[in-house]
């Protein structure tokens, strides 16, 4: 169901959010009080404040304790709703990118005012994705990683013993590995669900499901946790 005030623009709209649109967003819910900070910092897409609140709601039921990675993180909205959600001190929260835009500060302290334990507990790195210094036993995040990103995530996952989260986005099919499933399956898919059956492999137990299909049509979400 959609989370957003009768009338109000699109979950999956690319408009970037302003002050004004707090009005949209007019309840006393965690997400209306998350969403209205985002609006006052200005700047981000509507549909990466919907998609970071789905992607956190869902990814949290099933991802272990341990600090937060969000890996690609741009504004690291997801960590940013996941610390939101978890509402207690379950360790910091590192949002990695090999650029973090100027407006993630603005994002910040605009959120801090609300969260400030949850503010102070996070950190932004500009890092190489491959070789950034990641804590183990983490909970990985990676919300549109596109192409190999996801795979990357994987890679960092395995290699930390973390749970991890994905929203993959962008697969290419010359380039991502489709495990022999695509003569079956959707291409895209078919990578997916490769994907999968490596956490799978690697004794994690692995979790599927979607986000809704009107903020994004690339709406898989599988989480993976050691077993």
């Amino acid at each position: 169901m959609p989370v957003s005030a009768p009338g109000a623009a699109s979950r999956g709209s690319k408009q970037a959010l302003r002050a004004d649109d707090v009005a949209d967003f007019p309840t006393k819910s965690m997400f209306h009080a998350f969403a209205r900070h985002v609006c006052l910092a200005g700047g981000l897409p509507r549909k990466e404040l919907f998609e970071a609140w789905e992607f956190a709601k869902r990814a949290r039921r099933h991802l272990t304790d341990g600090p937060i990675v969000d890996l690609a993180c741009g504004h690291g909205l997801a960590a940013w709703a996941l610390l939101v959600m978890d509402g207690k001190d379950r360790g910091p929260a590192l949002c990695v990118d090999t650029r973090i835009p100027e407006s993630a500060a603005r994002l910040h302290a605009a959120l801090s005012q609300r969260w400030p334990a949850a503010g102070a507990r996070i950190t932004y790195v500009e890092a190489d994705l491959a070789t950034a210094d990641l804590p183990d036993r983490a909970r990985i995040l990676a919300v549109h990683a596109c192409g190999a990103l996801t795979d990357l995530a994987i890679d960092r996952a395995l290699a930390t013993h973390s749970s991890i989260a994905a929203l993959p986005c962008c697969q290419s099919h010359g380039k991502q590995d489709p495990g022999g499933l695509s003569g079956w399956l959707d291409p895209d898919l078919a990578i997916d669900a490769t994907r999968v059956a490596r956490l799978r492999h690697a004794n994690y137990r692995v979790w599927t499901t979607t986000i809704p299909s009107d903020i994004t049509p690339k709406n898989r979400l599988f989480v993976g946790a050691p077993a």
